[in-house]
């Protein structure tokens, strides 16, 4: 039987370890413990990721509800980015992972090399398009001419820059399936404080920074990633790394990339279905005007501050799927999985009991706007209500693709979100005259069917036997 303990380690020395960054057999260590090692710098690493979010919106809100509404917009369109990175970072994470579970470093290195030129492939190609289409883009998602004006350049620094984000997700991703969770926390807290203490330089022009309002905030973002990215090659060459990638491993190699391209094509199809969703929202919001977008902006900024902490203790148990799959261990992996649906459960229950009862002055930090306030309380407290069940939901789906089984996330969030979520969405909205509330009650209501759809297919146990 599994030790409930920690093996006599008490709760602070066992957090005081998962930080010094030493490495770990995370398929033989007892796995509270190693639930706990991995989860504490997967959790501090998105704590600083969501607070970014948040501090980034608070600023830009000083620019005005249009200035917010490009934020949302431009965030909306760099979703469909985020989903191609994360996409290829499922394949990362459980390729990495299975290979140090076989206790093999070496195939281990070269698959992160792979992913590496695979991602700055992909995403300079990306960055070229979007970049020169930044103004046309804001146009399609359904952008005022007022906002246009404020946002392109905003727009295009944030889309053609796409590669620091891009990086930073796939090789955290790499480090996080070696166990080396400590140099991803610290790649985030790096890049993201220097975002956070640059923006306003930017966007004010404090001491010596030019003031560039909003495109000052993209200005940040960029310089901020990138340095992280600097840092995160520093590692990959060999400093305190499991991963120590040659020049010999960014030579192409055919098998491994399209076993990358194998998992990911699914990866990504599984986050542009339900980044895609999200975009269709902001569709049907926006014809409730800047004020609507502007509210509904603000709430998924604070919605986020909690989900990304709790992508964290998700990641956690995919890592440990991963290892434990590879170290053939099936069911050791699954207990893995049901500790940290426990403790996120805990968690986001906790936290979305908090946003419902004090939405009003968690959104009224970021704006005086009544009307924006208004649209924000409402958003904040309803899609707070179903937090315990997000929680389940993001476990589950971690422990799919951790296992190398990208189809059935994939399929989920294709009848979750497309076929449920925006026509859901749609219809309370305009059909039946709900207007954005209507929107804002589809989010809780398509989460809840995956998170229950996807505790049926974890039970069956089918990702066991995922071969990667």
């Amino acid at each position: 039987m599994e030790p409930s303990s920690t093996e006599n380690m008490s709760l602070g020395r066992v957090i005081l370890e998962s930080l010094k960054g030493k490495h770990h057999d995370f398929t033989t260590a007892p796995l509270n413990r190693a639930v706990l090692l991995l989860a504490v710098p997967m959790v501090l690493e998105m704590i600083m990721e969501s607070l970014f979010a948040v501090v980034d919106v608070f600023w830009v809100s000083h620019l005005g509800s249009d200035a917010i509404a490009v934020v949302g917009l431009t965030e909306s369109v760099m979703s469909l980015i985020y989903a191609v990175a994360i996409g290829i970072s499922f394949a990362a994470t459980s390729m990495v992972s299975r290979r140090i579970g076989e206790q093999d470093p070496e195939q281990a290195a070269r698959t992160a090399g792979q992913i590496l030129l695979l991602g700055a492939t992909v995403s300079a190609a990306l960055g070229v398009v979007l970049a020169i289409f930044a103004g046309e883009i804001l146009g399609l998602m359904g952008a005022s001419d007022s906002v246009i004006r404020m946002g392109t350049d905003f727009a295009r620094i944030m889309l053609g820059g796409n590669i620091t984000v891009f990086l930073i997700f796939l090789i955290n991703a790499a480090f996080r399936g070696a166990g080396d969770a400590v140099i991803a926390m610290r790649t985030l807290w790096l890049a993201n404080a220097l975002n956070i203490v640059l923006g306003p330089c930017f966007i004010f022009g404090w001491g010596p920074f030019p003031e560039m309002g909003l495109t000052g905030a993209a200005v940040a973002t960029n310089i901020g990633r990138g340095t992280g990215v600097l840092y995160q090659l520093w590692h990959l060459a060999g400093h305190h790394s499991r991963l120590k990638v040659r020049l010999s491993h960014l030579l192409p190699d055919t098998a491994i990339l399209l076993a990358i391209v194998r998992l990911a094509k699914n990866g990504v199809a599984q986050l542009l279905i339900s980044t895609t969703s999200w975009v269709g929202l902001f569709k049907i919001l926006a014809m409730f005007g800047s004020t609507t977008l502007a509210g509904y902006t603000i709430a998924i900024r604070i919605v986020i501050f909690a989900l990304m902490p709790a992508w964290g203790l998700a990641n956690a148990g995919s890592t440990l799927v991963g290892q434990n799959l590879g170290a053939e261990q099936p069911d050791r992996a699954e207990r893995a999985v049901k500790i940290a649906t426990r403790f996120n459960m805990l968690f986001l229950g906790v936290v979305g009991l908090v946003f419902v009862v004090f939405s009003k002055p968690l959104i009224g930090i970021f704006t005086q706007d009544p009307e924006v306030a208004r649209q924000g309380t409402q958003a904040l407290w309803i899609i707070s209500l179903a937090f315990p069940l997000y929680a389940a939901g993001m476990c589950m789906e971690g422990a799919f693709n951790g296992a190398g089984d990208t189809w059935t996330p994939t399929r989920l969030n294709f009848f979750c979100f497309w076929a449920g979520q925006v026509p859901l969405a749609w219809i309370l909205a305009k059909p039946l005259g709900f207007g954005p509330v209507g929107v804002f009650v589809a989010v809780p209501i398509s989460f809840s069917v995956l998170a229950i759809w996807s505790l049926v297919l974890f039970r069956k146990g089918r990702w066991k036997t995922q071969v990667v």
